[in-house]
């Protein structure tokens, strides 16, 4: 039996700051520029935690040995050929690629990411498709690292193959690596794309709405015109603003054609809302910018909303998304890569 190549997990730094580098240039990154060219180093984990004690002489010593040895399989043991997932904050996607060729130093291209591995980005799916376990696994607190428990399900998708998603929580995997905060918004947008598919997702909306001091009245189930919502704040709907929302339940990007659909219908005074559980094209947010009739939320801003109004929502809803206020220990120091 053919044995599979190995399956890496990397991140774009603590804010998601080499997302561009990543995605624009087809390469994956690691920071620690300091080290200089890696490939002068000979191929020995002792090379390279004596030149990071160099160059890093606060590192606690603890952490020499981890961050040195992300660095060493990053430059040696990663093959070209393996496959890497990438979950990217700036769009809630996880894209996935395959290795091509060795490690390259370019200095020249990001001030803060000088390691490069060239890659080719085979699939670009939002991380709803993968099981609870999967994100926690890829959220490891290591800039670089090898995905083990889980990685059947990112072949899958890079081989086309369905995914398994359980409304139940996995709990093979806990988030003890992973950030709470970040793990919370998965399981709301995975409740979400699961559970509201279609005209519910449209009645979830106008509950949040609700919550936010507006009436709304939603549209029955089949063709709405474009118009899912009409929420307004006083009790008639007559007195303006009146807002006209569409809601679109799907994980993918809602594109200019849609969004300025819905611009049509609006008289004057009239507003225009979208949301949307996945992203949207990138020709749609310049287009918003220049409307200040017109706002967009996707889902990382649904999520922020319904963490924010999550106390006023009914026992429906609140059932829907079970969650708990908890109390966890703020960092005090963090290291970078």
């Amino acid at each position: 039996m053919k044995q599979q190549n190995n399956l890496w997990g990397i991140h774009a730094g603590e804010t998601g700051d080499a997302n561009a580098l990543f995605l624009q240039h087809n390469v994956v990154a690691i920071g620690w520029k300091e080290m200089g060219d890696l490939a002068t180093l000979k191929a020995d984990r002792e090379e390279f935690k004596k030149r990071l004690s160099q160059c890093r002489p606060n590192t606690k010593p603890g952490a020499i040995p981890v961050n040195a040895g992300q660095l060493f399989r990053f430059v040696h043991e990663m093959q070209s050929g393996d496959l890497v997932a990438y979950p990217s904050k700036q769009d809630r996607q996880v894209h996935i690629g395959r290795v091509e060729g060795g490690y390259q130093y370019n200095p020249g291209i990001d001030p803060g990411y000088h390691h490069h591995r060239a890659v080719t980005w085979l699939k670009h799916v939002p991380r709803t498709v993968f099981t609870q376990g999967a994100i926690y696994e890829i959220g490891s607190a290591m800039s670089l690292f090898q995905i083990k428990n889980y990685a059947d399900e990112f072949r899958a998708v890079v081989e086309g193959k369905s995914v398994p998603t359980p409304v139940v929580a996995d709990t093979t995997v806990g988030p003890v690596t992973a950030s709470i905060e970040e793990a919370t918004r998965d399981f709301i947008l995975k409740r979400l794309s699961q559970e509201l598919k279609g005209h519910p997702l449209a009645e979830f909306v106008g509950h949040l709405l609700g919550t936010m001091g507006y009436r709304s009245r939603i549209s029955p189930p089949g063709p709405d015109g474009g118009i899912d919502i009409i929420a307004h704040r006083d009790e008639l709907g007559f007195e303006p603003p009146i807002v006209k929302v569409q809601v679109k339940s799907t994980s993918g990007s809602v594109g200019l054609p849609e969004v300025s659909a819905l611009m049509g219908t609006l008289a004057q005074g009239e507003y225009a809302l979208v949301v949307t559980l996945g992203t949207f094209t990138p020709p749609v947010k310049p287009f918003a910018k220049g409307k200040s009739n017109l706002r967009l939320i996707d889902g990382t801003d649904l999520v922020e909303l319904v963490m924010q109004h999550y106390e006023q929502f009914d026992s429906r809803y609140k059932g829907l998304i079970p969650l708990k206020r908890v109390y966890v220990p703020e960092a005090i120091e963090e290291t970078s890569d």
